[in-house]
């Protein structure tokens, strides 16, 4: 499957920013989704990750009840809703599939789509 990450941007501390990840290739809903993001001289870190039948998610303590990971099988697309945004948020953010169930580490990913970078001001 391939991956394109769209929908960041400059914005400033407390608002709200909605990532993309269009698919295409092979079934996504075959796939399990993932959000990774790796800020500048930072290992890239794990952030969200949606199940493939899309009834288990996982996310990193960072984000926890500011971020929403969903997915709209009928498109092929998968979101990271980012609500109340920090200026730690800032990074470029990775969606990334996996054919395990639910995934939280980058090596369980084999598709990756490129960075989308997301900037906030304090």
């Amino acid at each position: 499957v391939q991956l394109q990450a769209s929908g960041g941007g400059l914005v400033q501390a407390g608002d709200s920013l909605r990532l993309s990840c269009a698919a295409s290739g092979r079934t996504f809903s075959t796939y399990a989704l993932g959000w990774f993001r790796q800020a500048p001289g930072k290992d890239r870190e794990f952030v969200a990750a949606l199940s493939r039948g899309g009834g288990n998610t996982d996310y990193a303590d960072s984000v926890k009840g500011r971020f929403t990971i969903s997915r709209d099988n009928a498109k092929n697309t998968g979101y990271l809703q980012m609500n109340s945004l920090k200026p730690e948020d800032t990074a470029a953010y990775y969606c990334a599939a996996s054919t395990r169930w639910i995934a939280t580490k980058p090596h369980e990913y084999a598709s990756w789509g490129q960075g989308t970078l997301v900037t906030v001001s304090s």
